[in-house]
């Protein structure tokens, strides 16, 4: 399908304002023992001598281990959106987004942030991916989503009739089997190839929502229900194909459990502005997605 960087999801989200309107280094740690030199034996001497020649190799090996150099790769569910504020770019990257929020805690040797609002698979590979190397130790990626249609779903079932929603996600559930592996696999390989020995770690998509009542503006809950259901059935596709090309997948869906839409404490926002309808605040990218990919990191 066509595409420009953000322009279908923000053409799509306007549209949503328009109608509302209306209506995430250790330090390196000292090593050596003293030793009294005065009591040493001949022996003893050498020991020690040997231990001080090994120790800056045992250390320098060790730093060479924990060195980790981080891309993060995707669309808006990586770069942020939602969380704000957002830098100058027009990928809305977000300093409180997951990948660097979980970059400044782990004192990663490099960060690299190329993830951008928008993003179909296409993008990846084509731009993303030309920020990997063979010294890229680890990626993390969110895709898939707008190749399915993500923004006119969710237009369509938010203003849509009943029939419009239904015939919008069924539409985007056969892309999602039918299509969609396919542009995955492309995926995961371009990334394999461009970054031979990092660890790929796919990041998947929540559950937009509660079922419980939540005022007489929000979506049914037979809406709401079809979209949930549309989300679990792309977590299936994604996790299936990452685990084909050899990736860690991270189930976000548990984690958001509680805190979609309709949520006492909501953690993904509703028709709150222009880009941010239907993606993790601040709190979702924090305790959502940052925790989901602390449990498989450490």
């Amino acid at each position: 399908m066509p595409h420009r960087p953000l322009a279908r999801a923000l053409a799509a989200l306007v549209a949503l304002l328009t109608a509302t309107l209306g209506a995430v280094f250790a330090a390196p740690v000292a090593a050596g023992a003293a030793t009294t030199a005065d009591q040493a034996t001949a022996a003893g001497a050498a020991t020690a001598s040997q231990a001080t020649a090994a120790a800056p190799r045992t250390t320098a090996a060790n730093q060479a281990t924990a060195a980790v150099n981080y891309v993060a790769l995707g669309d808006s569910y990586s770069s942020g959106v939602g969380a704000g504020p957002y830098d100058w770019s027009t990928c809305l990257r977000s300093q409180k987004s997951y990948a660097p929020l979980w970059a400044a805690a782990h004192g990663v040797s490099s960060f690299a942030f190329p993830a951008c609002g928008g993003a179909v698979t296409a993008d990846v590979i084509n731009g993303q991916v030309g920020a990997l190397s063979a010294s890229t130790t680890l990626v993390t990626i969110t895709i898939g989503g707008n190749d399915a249609g993500f923004a006119d779903v969710i237009t369509s079932c938010r203003f849509g009739s009943t029939s419009t929603c239904t015939n919008a996600v069924n539409e985007s559930r056969a892309f999602a089997t039918g299509t969609l592996p396919g542009r995955l696999d492309a995926t995961y390989g371009a990334i394999r190839t461009r970054a031979p020995n990092a660890r790929l770690i796919v990041l998947g998509y929540p559950r937009l929502f509660e079922l419980n009542p939540c005022g007489w503006l929000a979506m049914s809950v037979y809406k709401r229900t079809i979209l949930n259901d549309a989300a679990d059935l792309l977590a299936t596709v994604i996790a299936g194909r990452a685990a084909a090309a050899g990736a860690t997948f991270v189930d976000t869906r548990p984690y958001f459990a509680g805190h979609g839409v309709c949520a006492g404490d909501p953690w993904i926002n509703d028709i709150s502005g222009i880009i941010e309808a239907y993606h993790p605040d601040a709190d979702g990218y924090r305790y959502g997605y940052l925790a989901a990919l602390n449990a498989v990191t450490g």
